[in-house]
């Protein structure tokens, strides 16, 4: 006995039953032998043994049920079938709606059912992702790999993926304030009369022209931001940050260009390049190999191991110039001798302790004249002259750590490290001071 679910809830959408004509309810009849097309009855005629033409009440059979459960134990295939369609009638996240059309689960069932073995689904999305990478294998015709861009995703209410999109509606496929917002404000007080003059008549058509250029200009913006994949700009960035520095200056010099070039275009440009770069890198190394005699890859792991340890004496050696400012303090001496014993024993080496005869640290920065200091408090100010910083480039920082504040609802450390790319120590010390005047939050 086969248990075969059908297609929908609604019994008007099955074929009837060839020996009542009855909408089929199930559980029925399908005859294993008969077809096609496909000869059904309903219960009442085969306990009856109904026989038409060809069909034989002894004929095989099988019957069609979906009461059996396909994602989780308390949900039948017929009840998964109808959150389905429940969903494509009533919309996505009209819980309720849902399940009055349901009428066998509550709101909250549903929600957590859709959103685990639909949305959630790991099973899903690694099936597609398999779908998705077969179909590029099948199509590729060169050797240099792109990255295509995606859907764009359809993030949980408040998550912090929404967030990133904030403006945009995957739904509707359309954003909440669009390209030259205000584009209809020109048109809302022209009114076509059959006694405008013939000057009039041109004037309202050309406002009606400039109007539908604008319109124009509004979707080749849409459609920019969608073919490249830049409503997840989080992925966008992700996708950036992977390339070495020099192909990551080129990417930003190339942005610019994206329009005027598809996307796919675009990506294998950008790809070619950083493939360029490895493979440059990759022959200087062999370069390096051969002016040093080296003909086989057992010489150069060995090459490179030496070197290695090579670069690590020599290292050492500079150390060296650290004793000679210390070379009248005897105990600035020992203490240099202490850090190279525990280097030598493969400890972490302890840190120098400036001597009086040592350098002096830098003095605090004057911020006299410099552009950007009328805009900063005097604790601003404080910091600055303490970190050695310019006015104009911490209110540069300071916004850029705001703004990604702002956007994530909280700032890491780390994160912060990551966005200002300046010594780790004044950017911890500039972190501190936004999160103790409250500026930002940790995140």
């Amino acid at each position: 006995m086969d248990r075969l679910g059908s297609f929908s809830n609604d019994p008007s959408d099955k074929p009837p039953c060839r020996g009542c004509s009855s909408y089929l309810m199930e559980p029925y009849i399908k005859c294993a032998e008969c077809g096609p097309p496909p000869f059904f009855l309903c219960l009442q005629c085969f306990t009856q043994g109904f026989e038409y033409k060809k069909h034989q009440s002894d004929h095989t059979y099988e019957i069609m049920t979906s009461d059996f459960p396909v994602l989780d134990p308390s949900w039948t295939a017929q009840e998964e079938m109808a959150l389905l369609e429940a969903v494509m009638d009533c919309g996505f996240g009209n819980w309720q709606d849902v399940a009055n059309q349901m009428c066998t689960k509550t709101k909250e069932e549903c929600e957590k059912h859709y959103m685990k073995h639909f949305i959630n689904n790991p099973l899903f999305a690694s099936t597609l992702l398999n779908l998705k990478q077969a179909e590029e294998a099948k199509t590729a015709d060169t050797a240099i790999p792109f990255h295509s861009t995606d859907d764009p995703p359809r993030p949980t209410f408040d998550s912090l993926l929404s967030r990133d999109m904030a403006g945009y509606m995957p739904a509707r496929a359309d954003f909440i304030e669009e390209f030259d917002n205000y584009a209809e404000w020109d048109l809302r007080d022209i009114d076509f009369v059959e006694d405008d003059s013939d000057i009039l008549h041109a004037l309202k058509m050309a406002v009606v022209d400039i109007y539908h250029s604008r319109l124009k200009e509004r979707q080749r913006r849409k459609k920019i931001i969608r073919d490249h994949g830049l409503i997840n700009l989080r992925k966008f960035q992700l996708m950036e940050r992977r390339y070495p520095k020099e192909v990551q200056d080129l990417y930003e010099t190339m942005r610019r260009f994206a329009r005027i070039v598809g996307p796919v275009e675009h990506d294998k440009f950008i790809e070619s390049h950083a493939l360029e770069f490895e493979l440059r890198r990759e022959i200087k190394r062999l370069q390096e190999y051969r002016t040093a005699g080296i003909t086989n890859f057992c010489s150069a792991r060995t090459y490179d191991h030496l070197k290695k340890t090579r670069e690590e004496e020599r290292l050492k050696r500079t150390m060296l110039s650290e004793v000679l400012q210390y070379i009248q303090d005897s105990s600035a001496c020992q203490q240099w001798l202490r850090r190279q014993a525990d280097i030598d024993s493969g400890l972490s080496p302890s840190l120098p302790v400036a001597s009086n005869s040592g350098r002096r640290s830098a003095p605090p920065l004057n911020l006299t004249g410099l552009p950007g200091t009328e805009k900063l408090n005097e604790k601003e100010k404080e910091l600055c002259q303490m970190v050695r910083l310019v006015p104009g480039a911490y209110l540069e920082y300071k916004s850029a750590l705001l703004n990604e504040c702002n956007k994530q609802g909280g700032l890491r450390l780390a994160q912060a490290r990551a966005l200002i790319k300046i010594d780790v120590n004044k950017t911890r010390k500039i972190y501190d001071f936004l999160i103790r005047e409250g500026y930002i939050t940790k995140g």
